[in-house]
């Protein structure tokens, strides 16, 4: 059985073919498609196999796919872009004759009103009209999405977001690839949307406690509107357009957007989700 990933050179990317390999799967049953060969020198050391395509070239995305059983699709990383970037990766893996999809698609999409929504049900869509057996893991919040807390915790002793008291269900990136690795390593996920979210869910408050514990100081969660929030992301250097996306999507945080009750994600890999404070550390 070949297993292919996409984004193989990227932190979750990188982390699945970790997990596979961990899975005792062959290193030469893998392919780490990539857009940056270089990059993936340290994969092809290892015995993967590159494969060199960027998601908006569909011939090369599937000259990739050939020979391959099954797809771990990690969404392209270019938010407004994905809709025709995945369209091209749906219609490789049809072309090549991929027959089992796991996509990483967002926690709650059914109801989510976050900015990064619309372009994931989309491509839940296509991958349902395509004919093509898949799963839907709809991963949570990484804990290493708050990372940038670290750096606010050790210099000023303070956690900024503008999520009120908003609770979040979120895991390490590495509880996410492993998820995806058994699902594409194992029968009977065809059909699913598994709900993937870290438990216990912790609320900002909590999360500022904990990277505290990890920084060995007390760390307070700081609730700024969201155009103050905004405006630390751009003076932190975030890009403009995603500065506002990820300001705007606190109120939605706040109202529960990443917060679940669900165990999938701690069913499918057989132990408790990992910790922010074993995250950082």
């Amino acid at each position: 059985m070949r297993i292919a990933v996409t984004g193989a050179t990227g932190h979750l990317g990188g982390l699945v073919i970790d997990k596979l390999l961990e899975r005792d799967v062959a290193a030469s049953d893998i392919v780490a498609i990539v857009r940056n060969e270089e990059k993936a020198q340290p994969l092809a050391e290892r015995g993967v196999v590159v494969a060199v395509a960027t998601f908006d070239d569909e011939a090369a995305l599937t000259a990739a796919l050939e020979g391959v059983d099954r797809l771990v699709f990690i969404s392209a990383s270019e938010v407004g872009k994905r809709i025709g970037q995945h369209s091209n990766i749906v219609n490789a893996a049809k072309a090549a004759g991929v027959s089992f999809i796991a996509y990483t698609s967002l926690l709650n999409l059914d109801s989510s009103e976050l900015f990064l929504a619309p372009e994931h049900a989309a491509t839940e869509k296509m991958l349902a009209e395509s004919g093509i057996a898949h799963a839907n893991l709809r991963n949570g919040w990484y804990w290493e999405n708050y990372a940038a807390a670290l750096e606010t915790g050790k210099a000023m002793g303070k956690f900024f977001s503008a999520a009120g008291e908003a609770k979040v269900s979120g895991a390490a990136r590495q509880d996410f690839a492993e998820a995806a690795a058994v699902v594409v390593t194992t029968e009977g996920h065809a059909g699913k949307n598994y709900e993937l979210a870290g438990a216990p869910a912790l609320t900002y408050p909590e999360i500022a406690a904990q990277v505290g514990e990890v920084l060995g100081k007390e760390v307070e969660y700081v609730n700024l509107t969201v155009a103050e929030y905004e405006k630390s992301l751009l003076d932190a250097g975030v890009p403009a357009e995603f500065a506002a996306g990820l300001a705007g999507a606190d109120p939605v945080i706040e109202k529960g957007a990443l917060y679940s009750e669900s165990t999938d994600l701690q069913d499918l890999i057989g132990r408790p989700s990992t910790s922010v404070v074993d995250t950082f550390k």
